[in-house]
């Protein structure tokens, strides 16, 4: 069975972004986990598609995205508590709180480029993917 892997927003955003210093990197892991499914927090999809949003460019970006199978992860009712609990014991900002809380929540591996949110999402025993 495939595992699952919660992609943050610097793994996707280098992907849709061929400009992008970490585009091929992106790229090369998500090749290497295509048997995998991918999803993402509700606040990663988000800010992976203001850029091409403010490019006019929404729909390819949200094609892409649906072209790699990448799923929102519903968060459950207790969120917020969990978010906040998050947030003061790591130091993270909220949006990389939401990739941990993503991963915890289904029981996935995270794929980021930060090394902050990596070493969290270990300490936090996640399994990192970060090429």
């Amino acid at each position: 069975m495939a595992g699952l892997i919660v992609l943050d927003a610097t793994v996707m955003i280098a992907h849709l972004d061929a400009t992008d210093a970490h585009h091929d990197r992106a790229s090369a892991l998500l090749v290497a986990a295509a048997s995998e499914a991918f999803m993402a927090s509700p606040l990663s999809l988000a800010e992976v598609l203001v850029g091409p949003t403010r490019a006019g460019r929404l729909a390819d970006a949200v094609a892409a995205l649906e072209e790699l199978g990448v799923r929102a992860v519903s968060l459950d009712d207790d969120a917020p508590s969990r978010l906040a609990t998050l947030r003061s014991e790591t130091g993270l900002r909220l949006p990389d709180c939401c990739v941990l809380l993503a991963g915890e929540q289904v029981g996935a591996a995270v794929a980021t480029f930060d090394e902050r949110l990596g070493s969290a999402a270990s300490r936090q025993g996640l399994s990192v993917r970060d090429r």
